[in-house]
């Protein structure tokens, strides 16, 4: 194989302001390469989609660790010795976009390299994205940002902590980035051996990805702080960006950053919400489980149920007080709340205009309080912007889990548009190790 040229490393690529049909054509020729050539398919056709020199940088724009220059042949060679160390491998294209004159291309391609030590081989996955420039019907310039990683066994449960940046804080959450295979029964009991309040199972596929969502006691249609602990495992593994979830309630956008001081951060919005009476029986069962009066209630929120991926009674606590003196009759509540399919009460109590005390009892669930809920917290947009209780567009902080010891942060961000779904977003980092 002829060694590729070093080059000094470019600035970053001025944008391009192409024509609709430029970028048809443009994301047609990166979409032949990555089929053909980069899959591993069929190297040698490289000189169809690449220009005689192209200067491929090793990073993404602006972050650049080294720039070479490659020849069509250059670069098949290139993939012919990735087949050797990693493959045969599966290949898979998850989004390819073109935008700025440029086309950007994320990919996802396990196989297996040879365990050090070992005739064995480990299987690894590598998550990578790239930007192509394509002139006159070749690619000329690339940016690579790859990274490769083992891959996680199926079944395999990572534990993390969501809304918060302290593993002390924040809701715990299982995630299971490959649930391939796994039946109802398996999830159900593997959420059950986890113990905490929801376990996520990824469901590997075409985008949008599946996901599934138990507690110790049966499936949940969705979970706000099992889905922001799912985004940043992910991208703890394939970089930034946006992944699309196929839930039971429907499809959920999540988008994740990285701050400078390497915090991880996701964003979900929810299903557009909505928000139905709550009967007056049933809110008498609601007060009579809580031990609270109507005298405890704040009558500038009045009781609904809301939805934004699930069903959550919303009761507003007249004092700070009445919140945090949490005992009620959990037999009670959570025959209550498995006749009506509510997820969770959710207990507010308005500290200021855009600020709120949350707390959530979770009896279906088997905890008695949830430390952070996202998909309470979705619903409690809607509730708010339905009901005209706060100014739009509205960005709105819940604090929750702190009378339990895990305090959490959750922003909730209220589009005015009242078909729109609410965004949701908190922090998430990995747990110790148990031991």
């Amino acid at each position: 194989m002829t060694p590729p040229t070093v080059t000094p490393p470019a600035v970053t690529p001025p944008a391009v302001t192409p024509s609709s049909d430029d970028r048809d054509d443009a994301e047609a020729v990166v979409r032949g390469f990555l089929r053909d050539v980069r899959s591993g398919e069929r190297p040698e056709r490289a000189g169809r989609y690449l220009a005689a020199r192209v200067r491929a940088h090793q990073g993404r724009p602006g972050a650049e660790h080294g720039v070479v220059t490659r020849t069509p042949e250059d670069y098949a060679d290139h993939v012919r010795d990735m087949l050797r160390a990693r493959g045969p491998w599966t290949f898979e294209v998850t989004g390819v976009e073109a935008s700025d004159g440029y086309v950007e291309a994320r990919w996802r391609q396990a196989g297996a390299v040879a365990a050090e030590g070992s005739a064995r081989r480990r299987p690894v996955v590598e998550h990578g994205w790239a930007r192509y420039r394509v002139r006159d019907g070749r690619i000329d310039e690339y940016w690579i940002d790859a990274r490769e990683q083992a891959a996680p066994a199926p079944g395999e449960v990572l534990r993390y902590t969501a809304f918060s940046t302290d593993p002390g804080g924040g809701n715990p959450a299982g995630v299971v980035l490959d649930a391939t295979g796994m039946t109802d029964a398996q999830m159900l009991a593997t959420a059950a051996g986890v113990g905490f309040s929801e376990t996520a199972f990824l469901l590997p596929g075409p985008d949008p990805v599946g996901v599934r969502y138990f507690s110790p006691r049966a499936e949940v249609s969705f979970c706000g702080h099992a889905t922001i602990a799912t985004a940043v495992a992910v991208a703890e593994r394939s970089g930034a960006g946006r992944m699309r979830l196929a839930t039971a309630a429907g499809q959920v956008e999540v988008v994740t950053d990285r701050a400078d001081d390497g915090t991880w951060r996701a964003t979900l919005t929810s299903v557009p919400p909505r928000t139905a009476p709550l009967e007056d029986a049933d809110l008498r069962g609601l007060l009579s489980a809580l031990r609270w009066s109507e005298a405890d209630l704040d009558p500038g929120l009045p009781p609904r149920v809301a939805y934004a991926g699930a069903w959550h009674p919303v009761l507003a606590a007249r004092t700070r007080a009445r919140l945090r003196d949490l005992d009620y009759d959990r037999e009670a509540l959570a025959d209550l709340m498995a006749r009506r399919g509510w997820t969770t009460v959710d207990l507010v109590w308005r500290q200021d205009a855009t600020t709120f005390v949350a707390r959530n009892p979770f009896p279906p669930g088997g905890v008695v309080e949830d430390p952070a809920t996202g998909a309470a917290a979705a619903a409690l947009g809607g509730y708010l912007r339905e009901g005209g209780h706060v100014g739009l567009p509205a960005v709105l902080t819940v604090r929750q889990g702190e009378d339990m010891g895990r305090p959490s942060v959750l922003t909730v961000e209220v589009p005015e548009d009242p078909g729109s779904g609410i965004r949701v977003s908190g922090s998430a980092v990995a747990l110790p190790a148990a031991g």
